[in-house]
């Protein structure tokens, strides 16, 4: 059977605190086991296929079973996975800061965690909902319906995790000059940083030029690393070399050579 993913935007009332909602349906992937390399991101996992996703070690070796449906918090390195899980599996990308928001949960208490669904959304529901529709696109929308019934009207985002997003990525400041702008202490920026987005503001600036490095190798661009290094805002090569392996467990020639559809997703071989 071909592989069918489809991938939803949300709508203006839940983008604010989701990027995306996406549906994947894959069974037998020629390969058992895949690394997941961090975005910065919390995710929310459903295995529709079967009542709980497997657990694997770095090694890839299947440890035990999770929950059907579990939030995977940010990570700070790439996580294995049993590509068996995605034979039918639905997820929700939360955007950095929204997670805290809409579940009203810090965030950094879930870092490199997988946590069980149910324990956060107690909303017995949610799970029945996407098995009473048929069709995938139905059960994206079923979804999304329910993330807006979480929004509630005075709901709002963090001016401080935004306004420190925005110089990262827009004017490339570091974490010191962050916060001299927005006129806080560094201690301060983190503390709030880390309860609403789940990793430290150094941590998400380290994986934002990890991110754009993992675009420019999944996109084919053949360029030395040590002007890749540059594009991607690294001081040098060596940082640059460092950096990709703490966070995907393989060097950008090994990235490259195993890219395949999913930018963050590379066989484990």
């Amino acid at each position: 059977m071909p592989m069918l993913y489809l991938e939803k935007t949300p709508s203006a009332v839940l983008s604010p605190w989701v990027r995306s909602l996406w549906y994947c349906k894959a069974p037998g992937v020629a390969h058992g086991r895949e690394r997941v390399l961090p975005n910065g991101c919390i995710q929310i996992l459903w295995n529709l296929n079967r009542d709980a996703l497997t657990d694997c070690g770095d090694d890839g070796t299947a440890s035990g079973r999770l929950a059907r449906a579990i939030v995977a918090g940010a990570r700070g390195r790439y996580e294995v996975i049993d590509t068996s899980d995605l034979a039918e599996l639905m997820g929700v990308v939360i955007r950095p800061g929204g997670f805290a928001r809409l579940f009203h949960e810090r965030a950094d208490l879930f870092f490199e965690q997988l946590i069980s669904l149910e324990s956060v959304w107690r909303e017995p529901r949610v799970f029945d909902a996407l098995y009473e529709v048929e069709s995938p696109s139905e059960k994206l929308s079923r979804l999304e319906a329910l993330l807006i019934a979480l929004v509630r009207d005075d709901a709002c985002r963090s001016e401080v995790v935004d306004h420190a997003l925005y110089l990262f990525r827009r004017r490339g400041l570091n974490v010191a000059e962050c916060a001299r702008s927005i006129g806080i202490s560094e201690r301060r920026l983190s503390q709030v940083f880390r309860e609403e987005v789940g990793i430290s503001p150094k941590m998400w600036c380290r994986i934002h030029r990890f991110q754009a490095a993992t675009r420019a190798l999944h996109a084919g661009l053949d360029v030395p690393w040590s002007e890749l290094a540059l594009r991607c805002g690294y001081y040098d090569q060596s940082h640059f070399a460092n950096d990709f392996r703490a966070f995907s467990g393989i060097d950008p020639t090994t990235y490259s050579a195993l890219r395949g559809r999913w930018r963050n997703h590379v066989p484990v071989v």
